[in-house]
């Protein structure tokens, strides 16, 4: 099947994950592709292949004769979708030649050049978008196609040597659970990549550190005629709260290596609120830090209001990959090799999110990321480029004739 076809086949499942449910995978729906993508292992010939009760698919493209000694090596996608926007019905738009202008998604809607200025880099090439209702999904099914048509092409062409090869699949990475329950000693691979990044050439093997931070508030409602020295507004106190973190260290004024604190969460009445965060920062220290603060600040204001008014839950998501994957120069060295060789200019940066193969680097199976083509993740301007998606299928392939010599 062509990396096209199968990429729209892949977006037609709707695979939204949910950060509300506590089953695993959080949706049932995300096993209707899971199953659908066993089932296409088994028909390309592979071996070793099965999901497990948690939903993870895993699969082998075995050795080719002389290469059993070779280092195995994994490629690791989601399936899930963002819960941020609806991923059903999903009705992609081919757009072939792409003249680097604004670009209609429905008689509303357009993704304009002048809001996306990077779309100018993809003059020329075909492009994948959304109709302007949903998501595409391409976070993650391109990566999940770049794999399967790697794997299929490899099926097809035993003259090409290469080491055992393993294949998996998550639900859940949208929700920050991807691998929860992921068995890295039956997965086997010594080494590993994700395939979940964004523009052409992005290698990525530094992540966020990452927390969570909720923030209950317990309020006292009286009757605003009569609240004097009596009312705790929650939804005040929740305000006020916000206040005391500093501005600039938000998302939107933050680049490169700075973190920040994301609001995601407000609502509540008088009585009672809840605020929500998410903490970030590459730098572990000042990870730390951040954490002390948002503390600190908590502390501040249950001093001002009283004991119980506030309760914080503040937890770790995952660490930066970094200091697990640097002891092991080779994985990146061979990625590198492997992009200059498909025509694309590798580009080392760190990741501005996180990734199931940060968590997996800290279970002890060191996992980069590589490019994918997809942009503007989790929303209605979501795109990707098809000549970028064929480029990260060809890397695929380059690497695991790299890791076989």
């Amino acid at each position: 099947m062509d990396l096209v076809e199968r990429f729209l086949k892949y977006v037609s499942f709707d695979t939204q994950s949910d950060e509300t449910s506590e089953t695993f995978p959080s949706t049932e729906k995300q096993k209707v592709l899971l199953r659908y993508l066993m089932e296409e292992m088994l028909s390309f010939g592979m071996t070793e292949v099965g999901m497990d009760e948690h939903g993870y698919v895993m699969g082998t493209i075995p050795a080719t004769p002389g290469c059993e000694h070779c280092p195995v090596i994994g490629f690791i996608s989601h399936v899930d979708t963002s819960p941020d926007m609806s991923g059903e019905n999903v009705r992609p738009r081919l757009i072939e030649n792409y003249d680097g202008k604004d670009i209609p998604l429905n008689e509303t809607l357009t993704m304009t050049v002048k809001d996306f200025p990077e779309l100018k880099d993809f003059k020329g090439h075909t492009l994948i978008v959304t109709d302007g209702t949903t998501l595409l999904g391409a976070d993650d099914k391109a990566g999940v196609a770049e794999i399967m048509t790697a794997a299929e092409w490899l099926m097809n062409h035993p003259e090409v040597a290469h080491g055992k090869i393993r294949i998996g699949f998550t639900p859940d990475e949208e929700v920050g659970r991807g691998v929860d329950y992921f068995n890295v000693e039956r997965f086997g691979a010594k080494f590993a990549y994700t395939v979940d990044g964004g523009y052409e050439g992005e290698l990525e093997y530094e992540n966020f550190n990452a927390a969570s931070a909720k923030v209950t508030v317990q309020g006292r409602n009286v009757h605003p005629g009569y609240a004097k020295d009596k009312m705790i507004n929650a939804l005040q106190v929740a305000a006020e709260l916000n206040a005391l973190l500093p501005a600039w260290e938000r998302p939107e004024h933050t680049d490169g290596y700075e973190g920040f604190y994301h609001l995601v969460g407000l609502n509540g009445t008088v009585e009672n609120a809840e605020i929500s965060y998410i903490i970030r920062d590459h730098d572990r220290e000042k990870f730390e830090a951040k954490k002390r603060f948002m503390e600190q600040a908590v502390a501040l204001l249950s001093a001002k209001y009283g004991e119980g008014v506030l309760t914080l839950a503040l937890k770790d998501q995952y660490y930066n990959m970094r200091e697990m994957v640097e002891p092991h120069p080779e994985v990146i060295d061979k990625a590198v090799e492997a992009m200059r060789q498909a025509g694309v200019t590798p580009i080392v940066r760190p990741i501005r999110g996180g990734t199931d193969g940060a968590r997996l680097s800290y279970m002890g199976l060191p996992c980069p990321n590589l490019f994918t083509g997809g942009m503007n993740f989790h929303g209605k301007f979501e795109y990707c480029s098809v000549d970028t998606m064929r480029r990260a299928r060809q890397t695929i392939l380059n690497l695991v004739r790299l890791w076989a010599e």
